[in-house]
């Protein structure tokens, strides 16, 4: 017979999750997938009245892994998301305007034994030799092309292939709710009225829905947005906030028709008081513009944004207010908050839905019994800190390692005190061009060197493993590197041809 010591202790019996959205829908199909039928009965509430502020309609690779866990397949995927395929982000403005750098997924070229690519190739360029870093990249090259593939077997350029998706966030949304529902997940049409404490510890007890019904739980999920209406309102998690690293706190957003076949990859544009994204769909183009507020207003934003539109815009501008930031504790006794109840950062580097999918992979990897040991609560919000600060630290990059100065925005900017974990990175590239991965890091060499050298701070003197490298060899082979990258990317089809053949939605892709 169980004691009540041994049920007290037991698996979870019931998982609520609040709100919907790419949030919620993602959290419940991969519980469901995971813990299967005999796991905990899995209830998702959201309202059709409540507006779902998107995540983002751009992806990296990581979400490729979370696709298939849950068992979905990619040309579906495409297809009913009427997605395109992204091999990177083109930067154009950041460093000073009228330039322009790419920064691809994948890899550079091979190491030179015990030297790194970049050691190698940064010596060459020193001695006025060698190509652009792009030149090196299978993904950089195809996006320039419009062309895709996915990855081939072999040792080649086109083995090295990586890529994510641009897709329509509601769709993506409406497709995981199919999955999740298909997997015995219970959708609640409805608001939630209040939210109940259990008297003693503190707990969320139930949630009382307008109806007056109450719903109750073990463990209470928040994909409530920037309400963050059980972590922030009823549990009192506070926010830190970041604006004095990244003070954008405005977007404004559009979609347009295509103007052309849609690119595999975003554009992100510097703006004067912020920046402006591109994201290429296959029935229309997603348009928006990142800024702070206190540079300029919403309506001068809105009137940049429908000046440089490709196409002929398809709704009325929308603003998105936020505050770029997260919660230090995300998982508060029994409730973890997901998206954007757990913080925000702004989606120039297409992290927003990552850092969701990193947080259902934690919870999943701490999932906690009814007991709730507060150790599980404490190494999962250790772990978030860390994922938080490696993208803020990304994304500090980019506005502070800059030559711009036309504007007061970019003057701040470029003047602004980073965090010591980014200061410290900058000085060791500063010294030698060295790039590393810190620990399992999302962001990989390839990222921090793209963006680095990229924005353009100096770099002072030689990775000392390539000081005894012959430059010949080094130049021979970075020659031969550029060559098969090429002939590789004219045997790679348009990425119109590939989606007619893998997911094309609806009307014929634009060629």
């Amino acid at each position: 017979m169980l004691t009540e010591t041994s049920r007290e202790n037991g698996p979870l019996r019931r998982i609520a999750i609040i709100g919907g959205g790419a949030a919620g829908w993602m959290a419940a199909a991969a519980l469901a997938r995971v813990l299967g039928p005999r796991g905990p009965a899995i209830t998702l509430i959201e309202s059709e009245e409540i507006g779902i502020v998107g995540v983002g309609e751009a992806t990296i690779p990581p979400i490729r892994a979370f696709n298939a866990m849950i068992g979905l397949d990619e040309d579906v995927f495409v297809r009913e998301t009427k997605g395109t395929f992204k091999l990177g982000i083109e930067f154009v403005d950041w460093r000073q305007r009228g330039r322009r750098y790419f920064h691809p997924f994948g890899v550079y070229g091979p190491d030179f034994g015990p030297t790194p690519f970049e050691g190698a190739w940064r010596r060459l360029r020193q001695v006025g030799l060698g190509q652009p870093l792009e030149t090196y990249s299978i993904c950089a090259q195809a996006a320039a092309a419009g062309r895709f593939a996915r990855p081939q077997p072999g040792a080649g350029p086109l083995s090295q292939l990586a890529y994510a998706f641009h897709f329509d966030a509601a769709l993506y949304a409406k497709l995981l709710r199919a999955h999740a529902e298909a997997a015995g997940v219970v959708r609640r049409e409805g608001k939630v009225a209040a939210v109940n404490l259990r008297s003693g510890d503190g707990f969320v007890e139930s949630v009382t829905m307008e109806d007056g019904e109450r719903i109750a739980a073990d463990l209470f999920l928040d994909c409530t947005g920037f309400r963050a209406l059980l972590i922030g309102q009823a549990l009192e998690s506070p926010f830190e906030n970041w604006a004095r690293w990244l003070p954008n706190d405005r977007a404004v957003a559009v979609p347009s028709a295509n103007a052309g076949p849609p690119a595999p990859y975003t554009r992100s544009t510097a703006r004067e008081a912020g920046w402006q994204w591109r994201i290429p769909l296959q029935h229309r183009t997603g348009n928006g513009y990142v800024f702070s507020s206190r540079h300029v207003s919403e309506d001068e934003a809105t009137a940049t944004l429908l000046a440089h539109l490709d196409g002929e815009p398809l709704a009325e501008p929308r603003v998105l207010r936020f505050q770029a930031g997260r919660r230090p504790a995300g998982w508060v006794k029994n409730v973890v908050a997901l998206g954007l109840a757990s913080g925000f950062l702004e989606p120039l580097e297409s992290t927003s839905i990552h850092l969701i999918q990193v947080g259902i992979a934690r919870l999943l990897e701490m999932l906690p019994t009814r007991a709730f040991e507060p150790a599980d609560a404490r190494r999962y919000n250790r772990l978030m800190a860390t994922e938080f600060n490696s993208v803020r630290d990304f994304l500090i990059l980019h506005f502070h390692a800059t030559e711009r100065r036309d504007t007061p925005y970019w003057e701040q900017l470029a003047g602004m005190s980073v965090p010591d974990s980014l200061l410290e990175r900058l000085r060791i590239y500063r010294a030698t061009g060295r790039v590393f991965r810190e620990s399992d890091e999302l962001f990989t060499k390839t990222s921090w060197l793209a963006v680095l050298d990229g924005q353009g701070p100096e770099v002072e003197g030689v990775e000392p493993l390539a000081e005894g490298l012959p430059l010949d060899q080094v130049e021979a082979r970075l020659a031969r590197i550029a060559e098969a990258t090429a002939q590789a990317v004219r045997r790679m089809p348009a990425q119109a041809d590939f989606l007619r053949a893998h997911g094309q939605a609806g009307a014929p892709v634009p060629v």
